[in-house]
């Protein structure tokens, strides 16, 4: 057994949703950078023009990074807690016990509700073992919680 991977986890993995909603904020970013920059270019002179580049390369190397994300962000959960495994260069993986969660909590900014996707927010006692998992669908971040609550519930209700 890895710490980076459990045994016995069945890994439920993100929406693929979640990676046109994040590239919609990185490319606006970068089209509003380059934009100054090329006017910047045009109005005032000199060497501009690599400022556009280098957005334009900032760019293509996030919605790389956007997207190796997206794919390592997954979830699974267990007969005694949930654990939630991110990131590729820098992994995480955050293991929390159902009968230390506080509350389940679910979010959907503009983006995200665009998209059908939701994020589901876990708190517990200890600021470090709280763990999100961004891009659950709507529905399935729902029923989600609420599992996540009765079954929190019913270990709390053990002690």
């Amino acid at each position: 057994m890895s710490w980076l991977n459990p045994d016995d986890a069945q890994w439920t993995y993100v929406s693929r949703r979640l990676i046109p909603a994040r590239l919609i904020s990185v490319w606006l970013a970068v089209v509003v950078f380059a934009v100054v920059f090329l006017w910047l270019q045009a109005y005032v002179g000199g060497w501009w023009y690599y400022g556009a580049v280098a957005v334009l390369l900032v760019g293509l190397w996030s919605t790389w990074v956007a997207v190796r994300q997206v794919t390592a962000h997954a979830w699974a959960e267990r007969d005694d807690d949930l654990v939630v495994k991110s990131g590729r260069m820098f992994r995480r993986v955050v293991v929390v016990p159902y009968g230390r969660m506080q509350y389940v909590e679910v979010q959907a900014g503009p983006m995200a509700r665009m998209f059908g996707i939701a994020r589901v927010q876990l708190h517990t006692a200890s600021p470090g073992t709280d763990a999100h998992i961004s891009g659950v669908p709507v529905a399935q971040a729902a029923r989600l919680r609420d599992r996540l609550t009765t079954r929190g519930e019913a270990q709390l209700a053990g002690l």
